[in-house]
């Protein structure tokens, strides 16, 4: 009755946000064009006016799935998509359950779906067209199938082509889902190395481990020979750059956008606009300028750009000028101090971005109800977090029941993710969201020592 609870409650809560707060622009359309185009034309491309242009800029795993929706459902039908979102959603929650109980019990499951199922931050983004709940189904399915694949003696078993369908679809949604590869398959390896250690037998146990590797990777090889045989460049993956080759990327600007960059509203105000709308010097913090000569500098780039919104070289070397001085000046900022500031806020940030609420939500005198709503937000985000890090704290003073390969695969992956969030210029608080599934699981420990200790 109380699981059935559950994914009905789970279930309403993202029906509110498919009828209440639905997204479908920016990334979202873009997303959908490759996949109308890859259907009606044969082109993996954008419309243009003279018809579909090829690109690589995005990989093929989230427009895949968008075809097949839009071949079931009709065209373009994105109510339709994101009921399915939401099917894999609560696929996820189970999932993450299911995971709890082999790890914690009973007792800990129902706290972990829970947790899971009434999660705003995930549910939120099943109304979103973009590839983070499927994302997150990936990221659940890798660690529940790894857990089955170990319980089931390694090997050769059903649950080591979960493990590999599950990392390869996740690098065709993402390229940075390749940590999640990396953390899964040393993990593997790790199991692997331990039980052929115990039981002295030869390496010929590591063959399926590397199966599982050549799963993850064989689907990037049509996409590589199709980046090759249409643009003649050797591109297994979706470009750092986001760009097309021939493409200019404006590497100045973004160098100098990082010496000063922190919260996700400069990345609405400033990094989206640019080659597109204009930014005005008020849209800066402070810290944007070291002194007043920067500040001139500064204003003066920002109005010559304004003229006609149009990045050009010349405009992306006055920004490279800026960026090197104040690096030279700052290294330790540069390098150390901002990306983590960047982290923590891509961490503890309110998770408001899809919602009507402003980007400045602390500023109570413009709007109460925006500084209590975003404060509270955060606050949540805030127990998710610190219920996972107690669980995940409890787990290891149990000297992680037997798990402690799947429980260092956990923790590699959400370390390897930060330390490539470290490199990235713009903040966003979605690009944390993978680790929700995580934190739920890691929080039923809490309630498995709370059983544990009421026991007479």
């Amino acid at each position: 009755m109380w699981v059935a609870l559950a994914i009905a409650a789970g279930f309403l809560l993202r029906a509110w946000f498919i009828v209440h707060a639905p997204r479908v622009d920016g990334d979202a359309l873009l997303y959908g064009d490759l996949a109308r185009n890859w259907l009606t034309h044969g082109v993996y491309g954008f419309t243009q006016a003279s018809g579909p242009v090829p690109t690589l800029i995005r990989l093929p795993g989230y427009p895949l799935f968008l075809a097949l929706c839009f071949r079931v459902f009709g065209m373009e039908h994105y109510t339709a998509v994101m009921l399915v979102q939401a099917v894999v959603d609560m696929a996820t929650c189970c999932m993450a359950a299911g995971l709890a109980a082999r790890l914690f019990g009973r007792r800990a499951a129902m706290a972990t779906l829970w947790l899971a199922v009434l999660c705003p931050f995930t549910a939120n983004y099943v109304a979103v067209v973009l590839a983070e709940t499927l994302s997150l189904f990936t990221i659940a399915l890798a660690f529940y199938a790894l857990e089955r694949w170990r319980s089931s003696g390694l090997g050769w078993n059903r649950w080591l082509w979960g493990i590999g369908a599950a990392l390869a679809y996740a690098l065709l949604l993402r390229p940075e889902q390749g940590v999640l590869a990396a953390a899964v398959i040393s993990t593997m390896l790790w199991m692997t190395w331990r039980r052929d250690t115990l039981n002295a037998r030869g390496g010929k146990v590591f063959a399926p481990v590397a199966v599982a590797a050549i799963c993850v990777l064989l689907p990037l090889a049509p996409w590589t020979i199709r980046n090759w045989r249409v643009f003649h460049v050797v591109q297994p993956i979706a470009p750092r750059s986001a760009s097309d080759p021939g493409e200019s990327v404006p590497v100045g600007f973004q160098r100098w956008y990082r010496t000063w960059a922190v919260e996700f509203s400069s990345n609405e105000m400033v990094y989206w606009n640019y080659n597109e709308e204009p930014i005005e010097t008020s849209s800066l913090p402070a810290r944007a300028f070291d002194n007043e000569d920067q500040y001139r500098r500064t204003a003066a780039i920002l109005d010559d750009y304004n003229v006609d919104f149009r990045a050009t070289a010349a405009l992306d070397a006055r920004f490279e000028a800026l960026a090197e001085e104040r690096i030279r000046a700052h290294p330790v900022r540069y390098y150390v101090a901002l990306p983590a500031a960047r982290l923590l806020n891509m961490l503890l940030r309110p998770r408001t971005e899809l919602m009507d609420v402003s980007l400045d939500w602390w500023k109570w005198k413009e709007s109460r109800r925006d500084a209590v709503f975003g404060t509270a937000y955060a606050a949540l985000n805030l127990v998710y977090i610190v219920l996972g890090g107690i669980g995940l704290w409890r787990w290891k003073k149990q000297q992680w029941r037997g798990h402690r390969e799947l429980a260092w695969g956990m923790v590699l992956f959400v370390m390897l993710r930060c330390v490539l969030l470290l490199t990235l210029d713009n903040s966003e608080p979605r690009y944390t969201l993978e680790f929700f599934p995580l934190l739920a699981i890691w929080a039923g420990a809490v309630f498995r020592e709370a059983q544990i200790r009421r026991q007479p």
